[in-house]
């Protein structure tokens, strides 16, 4: 991975965000520790977890898309919206950041050129579409909750689900059907997700705000969950096999949560090494863990860096 990185957000390239000592009171640090724990539910539900192990019906993956596209066409009109507003301009980030277009593409390859008769918005994506219009036309620095919720997920463990997804599917290694996860404008994840936090913690907000703010990123992955759970009712009408491509869940490991991806990247997050090496090296005596291990040292990579977001 690159080293630097040169980004713009419209108004010219900006150097890559130097290290900063951050603060309890800093908004990237708030996010992080006030959505830690429904981020972590949202980890658990039955539908990422059989994503991450790369349970995956293709037509469910569509479905999946399909919600995508509608939540960032709305969350990408409200930011067009309020790319001035003094609260949102410094993360205004369209060529870098923006994805409906990718989701465009995807959903074209998935269901042909007609794609765009052969969709709807689902009913719990409608909820989360509806709430992004209402905070982009009536409290426009909410829309930093949403963009901070969805962006730096699809920085850091989105990733990895990209890996996990074209195995299970078998997509093209040129990317087509998931040109979602794939950043064109971004050399380096790292560096543009350390210069996307240090806009955050310029933004002038009161404590009250970056309480609200707080909120708001906890209802988004609410949204999420809620999504998840519709698509997991969606997947019992699915009559289609699935492959076993992805990472082992917390069902699969005899109830031992040391063997867990998600633990291990806690772990090292936190300076575990030690422990990382151990699990690696259990994994690799498991008899399907060859196949696994390229995947999982993905995923370790993947959510730890979330983690430390």
């Amino acid at each position: 991975m690159e080293s630097d990185a040169s980004v713009s957000n419209g108004a010219g390239p900006v150097q890559e965000a130097k290290e900063e000592t951050l603060s309890p009171e800093d908004l990237s640090e708030m996010l992080a520790e006030g959505t830690k724990e429904v981020h972590e539910k949202a980890e658990n539900t039955q539908f990422v977890k059989d994503f991450l192990r790369g349970r995956i019906r293709r037509e469910l993956f569509k479905l999946g898309s399909v919600a995508l596209y509608y939540t960032y066409t709305a969350m990408e009109e409200e930011i067009e919206r309020n790319k001035d507003h003094p609260h949102f301009a410094p993360l205004y980030f369209p060529v870098e950041l923006h994805r409906h277009e990718a989701l465009a593409r995807d959903l074209e390859y998935f269901y042909g050129p007609d794609w765009q008769n052969q969709i709807s918005c689902s009913q719990a994506t409608q909820h989360y579409v509806d709430r992004i219009h209402q905070v982009g036309l009536e409290d426009p620095v909410l829309l930093v909750a949403h963009a901070y919720t969805r962006y730096m997920g699809d920085l850091s463990g989105g990733q990895v689900l990209k890996k996990v997804a074209q195995r299970a599917m078998k997509l093209p290694p040129t990317g087509e059907g998931l040109e979602f996860y794939h950043f064109d404008g971004i050399h380096s994840a790292k560096a543009f997700k350390q210069l996307y936090r240090s806009r955050m913690n310029e933004l002038e907000l009161d404590m009250e705000t970056k309480k609200r703010l707080v909120e708001e990123a906890v209802k988004a992955f609410h949204f999420n969950m809620e999504v998840f759970q519709e698509l997991e009712e969606m997947g019992k009408n699915i009559q289609e096999d699935v492959l076993d491509a992805g990472m082992p869940v917390h069902g699969a490991m005899g109830g031992d949560i040391n063997k867990c991806p998600y633990y291990a990247a806690k772990m090292a997050a936190s300076g575990g090494t030690a422990y990382a090496c151990q699990l690696t090296m259990a994994l690799l005596r498991h008899p399907t863990g060859q196949v696994l291990f390229a995947t999982w040292f993905a995923a370790l990579a993947g959510l730890a860096a979330w983690y430390l977001m």
